[in-house]
């Protein structure tokens, strides 16, 4: 799974996911994407599952591109855990993702199969997504 191989700081606050993502919203290196409608957090295992269903469909034809990356590290305290005691360690990575952004790309693949690959993929993920062709919405 996907984690960063060295960070500034172990522990990060919630923060707010607000607004669109303004960069990295048009498909840039393949053919089609699959782009977030929502905002939300998108774990490191969620990123893999829908890497693997792609991959399932794209075969060895294809090329496979992941635009976005899980920076933000998610702590949990332990289970039967009285308040107070500070906060916990690190247990995952989470991406932090706004609507707009384009999650993944692919190409040297036919348009059904492309549509097939990301709708399988989109049901790995927690927030809602769309297929995109380069230069524009389908």
């Amino acid at each position: 799974m996907l984690s960063p191989a060295k960070v500034k700081y172990r522990k990060q606050q919630k923060g707010k996911v607000r607004g669109k993502s303004y960069r990295g919203c048009d498909v840039s290196f393949g053919d089609f994407g699959m782009q977030a409608l929502e905002s939300g957090w998108i774990t490191s295992r969620q990123i893999e599952a829908a890497r693997m269903a792609i991959s399932r469909h794209v075969k060895k034809t294809g090329k496979m591109w992941i635009r976005f990356f899980p920076h933000k590290p998610v702590t949990k305290t332990a289970a039967e855990t009285r308040m107070g005691k500070g906060k916990g360690n690190p247990e995952e990575w989470v991406a932090v993702v706004r609507p707009g952004r384009v999650l993944y790309e692919i190409s040297g693949v036919s348009e059904a199969d492309a549509q097939k690959a990301f709708r399988t993929a989109s049901h790995k993920l927690g927030i809602a997504t769309r297929f995109l062709k380069r230069g524009g919405a389908l």
